[in-house]
């Protein structure tokens, strides 16, 4: 890694614990740049992204709009399998889903009693569709759609359903053929079994995360080779192909709404600030063993990704470290 790059970062290889792996990816004025730390960790080693999932789900949403398979105001009952529509569900639209204005609550309603057996290991993972669909019934939004901005996990994994039951395609075989082969993300997958950094918790090994029943939220896993790509393609989406996908690379960062008591906009899951003379996108994830953050500039053409194998406490400095590590690459890329 370049002297030049290695300036911006040096707060974020700071913020890890030393002991632990980390991937950190640049892009500026063009020139890609991963810097790795730890025992057999490069730039392909795979590590868990916990909401970075997220985006991914979004652009699957940008792209099925692109392609005329869905739209934005779609309500989430039309993509239930028909013996899970509670009435609730024909209030709530595609896009109330993608910008937490659903309602619904963060998490499904008797997940906590499967996962507290388990929390600090794998908590989801006995949760799969079948339970998600069978207790779906029971849930009940606390708020009106719309009116509320709420982070619902539960509402990003029934988006992920959604866009998987338009296609016929199963959700993480979806964001490989859509998402990873067009944009060359070769080890990006929500595959627990293949092979990966181990994740630690407070010190302690962690088992693969596995979240069968809401994959969209949260199960994917990727590389800083790969989250390189899928930066630069949000950054310059020009020869991106097909079309559908070049569409929803711009339609995916359009600010939706204005976060309450902030001056931040959210987009299709993306979080924007604006700063002066340019916009930060971003958004972090964790899960038991790993944290992830991943954020561009589009006017000043930088981007950022960082993966660490070690699972954030609430204190833990790691996801505001790398936002302000973006955000002194963007000031400095403008300043040139």
């Amino acid at each position: 890694m370049s002297d030049t790059n290695a300036a911006p970062i040096a707060p974020l290889l700071r913020a890890a614990p030393a002991a632990g792996a980390l991937v950190v990816a640049t892009i500026r004025a063009g020139e890609h740049s991963v810097a790795c730390r730890g025992t057999a960790v490069d730039a392909d080693s795979r590590f868990e992204l916990g909401s970075v999932t997220k985006t991914f789900t979004a652009l699957l949403l940008a792209d099925a709009v692109a392609r005329g398979e869905a739209r934005l105001d779609d309500p989430l009952i039309t993509y239930l399998p028909p013996t899970a529509r509670p009435r609730w569900s024909s209030n709530i639209t595609l896009l109330h889903l993608a910008t937490h204005t659903s309602g619904l609550p963060r998490l499904p309603r008797g997940s906590l009693r499967t996962a507290l057996p388990a929390w600090y290991s794998n908590p989801y993972a006995g949760y799969d569709e079948k339970r998600l669909f069978a207790l779906l019934g029971r849930a009940r939004p606390h708020a009106r759609p719309g009116t509320r901005v709420s982070y619902s996990n539960l509402g990003v994994g029934l988006l992920g359903h959604a866009l998987a039951r338009a296609a016929g395609q199963p959700y993480p075989d979806l964001v490989v053929a859509r998402l990873g082969v067009p944009l060359g993300l070769t080890m990006t997958t929500c595959d627990p079994n293949g092979p990966q950094v181990t994740g630690y918790l407070r010190g302690r090994p962690r088992p693969p995360w596995r979240m069968p029943g809401l994959p969209a939220a949260g199960a994917l896993r990727s590389t800083g080779t790969d989250l390189t790509r899928y930066l630069a393609a949000h950054l310059d989406p020009t020869d991106v192909r097909p079309a559908s996908l070049a569409e929803a690379l711009v339609q995916v960062h359009r600010p939706r709404l204005i976060a309450p008591h902030t001056d931040d906009r959210l987009c299709l899951v993306w979080n924007l600030r604006p700063r002066t003379g340019h916009d930060l996108l971003f958004h972090g994830g964790a899960t038991r063993g790993f944290t992830a953050f991943v954020g561009f500039s589009p006017q000043a053409g930088v981007a950022l990704a960082a993966l660490a194998n070690t699972a954030a406490g609430p204190r833990a400095p790691f996801l505001q470290v790398a936002y302000e590590c973006l955000r002194d690459l963007a000031a400095t890329a403008m300043a040139d």
